[in-house]
């Protein structure tokens, strides 16, 4: 399978429009319900404050961008963009009853091709989406692009685990386990399950991230590992 360029970008969007309904409930299932403690933990590394205009890059159903919108409050604003409209579909629901929605706008767009000016926004995260993307490098420079000097760019996404016997258990866990969930706990999407696995295990480390953050002109750069390494929040600094 051809998992470049355009040929990525077409695959990807098919997968996340067929999982979109499940999402968040998989998402639950598999981090053992701590997705949520990790997205608050990226809201406080982006550094957003109340009144802030944040962008939030491959929103997905909508789940960080909803912890953004909280902090920057309703003297704020918080912009959420993916290429998959059935996510954004869940996203609006996710918002609909919540008193947020009124500083929350979603938009179809491309991560490669930032619909925004350069400057405009005061931090820019992505969750679970730099890998997805046919040039990670790309997607860094665009955030990099669109947010003030001095704002934060940061991404949360799978690590690579660095202790031996969890290294193991962990990958194991991810080509069979992770698989076998989405076959019996998201409607029999096992294959774009198995993508998940393929994609991390082809994705940079956390190390190396932290080095492209830097490649792509930010400062300050780093990474926090969570679970183990399992999950690692990397930030730069425009």
């Amino acid at each position: 399978m051809d998992l470049t360029g355009k040929n990525k970008e077409r695959y990807v969007k098919e997968t996340f429009d067929k999982i979109s309904e499940k999402y968040d409930f998989m998402n639950k299932l598999m981090s053992f319900g701590l997705d949520k403690f990790w997205r608050k933990k990226v809201v406080e590394v982006v550094r957003a404050k109340p009144g802030m205009n944040m962008l939030d890059v491959c929103c997905g159903t909508g789940m960080l961008t909803i912890e953004l919108a909280k902090k920057v409050g309703p003297s704020g604003s918080v912009v959420g963009l993916d290429f998959s409209e059935n996510m954004l579909e869940q996203a609006r629901k996710n918002i609909n009853s919540l008193p947020e929605k009124q500083n929350i706008t979603f938009i179809q767009g491309n991560a490669l091709k930032l619909p925004f000016e350069d400057n405009y926004f005061d931090g820019a995260t992505i969750g679970w989406g730099l890998r997805n993307l046919s040039s990670a490098m790309s997607g860094i420079k665009e955030m990099r692009r669109v947010v003030k000097p001095g704002s934060m760019v940061v991404s949360i996404d799978m690590g690579k685990p660095s202790w031996p016997i969890f290294r193991q258990l962990y990958w194991l866990a991810f080509e069979i386990v992770v698989p076998f969930l989405g076959k019996v706990g998201a409607g029999g999407k096992q294959e774009e399950y198995k993508y998940l696995y393929k994609s991390a295990l082809a994705f940079e480390s956390q190390q190396e991230l932290a080095k492209m953050f830097e490649s792509c002109g930010l400062k300050n750069t780093g990474y926090i590992n969570l679970a183990g390494g399992a999950v690692s929040i990397v930030f730069g600094m425009k």
